[in-house]
């Protein structure tokens, strides 16, 4: 099993002016300690108060912008969001920043893509929020968009809502054959049947015991029915994780991670509450991470 890191929050001690220094030291010492995989979200607004992250009054970043600072903060840990909106940027403007953030981060990227789900952010800031279904057309879209681009092929692309002329990706991504694409979520109608479609990755929000085995089956199903072999698909989820005193310890996380990788995933990402508190991410790297590897 691998195991990544994703960061949801930047309400570091210190404000904003510790945003920065923070970041750095988190992304070298986790890409020190062996984690697979650091993500940001592709949030504008930290997500609504019952989340526990305080709502949008705490500090949130955009993630292309910090996902190329952090690519320039380290060597070798891939880097992605967890995922990108399919509405909040035309498909050609987001596959082309993430051909960019892959070229400048020397081929180590996913494209992680979702259908989006924070309405509060989008009309706030004045974003597209089509119904549900659109946006799953939208997330379609930009898929069928980022193969084109990515495979060279230059003929027109005519989605249900996108138009791409001249699908033109210079330069290419130097990820071999491209980034690998990642679909967030566990819609067992659409969203797993694009996994199988169209995707490299499938990623599991915080699963119930047992759900990821489910949702992989469904996975398997929908490869099955569309001729994918589903042993391609690199199967990930995202997993709270806490080493707070009296919250929890390397071996309950241990126990946590064993599970998902018992329920067939390779990839756990997991969130801390702290992870500005470097010790957490070396107890990951001297404990956890060698335990489930």
């Amino acid at each position: 099993m691998r195991v990544g890191l994703q960061l949801p929050s930047f309400s570091f001690p210190g404000g904003a002016s510790a945003i920065r220094p923070t970041l750095i030291a988190i992304a070298q010492c986790a890409e020190a300690n062996g984690f697979a995989s650091l993500w940001v979200m592709d949030h504008l607004f930290q997500l609504p108060e019952d989340t526990g992250l305080g709502g949008p009054e705490e500090p949130m970043l955009e993630a292309y912008t910090t996902l190329g600072f952090l690519a320039a903060a380290t060597d070798r840990i891939p880097l992605g969001p967890m995922v990108a909106s399919a509405v909040y940027r035309e498909p050609g403007l987001l596959v082309k920043a993430a051909t960019t953030l892959d070229v400048l981060a020397g081929g180590r990227t996913y494209l992680g893509l979702g259908a989006a789900w924070y309405e509060r952010e989008a009309r706030g800031l004045g974003l597209p929020f089509p119904p549900r279904r659109e946006r799953f057309e939208h997330l379609e879209d930009t898929l069928r968009v980022a193969t084109a681009m990515w495979s060279g092929d230059r003929s027109p692309v005519h989605g249900t809502h996108h138009t791409l002329g001249e699908p033109i990706s210079v330069p290419a991504p130097v990820s071999s054959p491209r980034p690998r694409i990642l679909i967030g979520g566990g819609g067992e109608r659409r969203t797993l049947r694009l996994v199988a479609r169209y995707a490299d990755a499938c990623n599991i929000l915080v699963p119930d015991p047992g759900e990821s085995r489910h949702k992989l089956e469904v996975l398997r199903r929908h490869c099955e029915e569309l001729g994918r072999d589903f042993g391609e698909i690199e199967t990930t989820s995202l997993v709270e994780t806490d080493l707070r005193p009296g919250r929890g310890s390397a071996d309950t996380v241990i126990a946590a991670l064993r599970a998902q990788a018992d329920e067939g995933i390779e990839h756990v990402i997991v969130n801390l509450p702290d992870a500005y508190v470097l010790e957490r991410l070396e107890t990951y790297g001297r404990e956890i991470i060698p335990a489930v590897a």
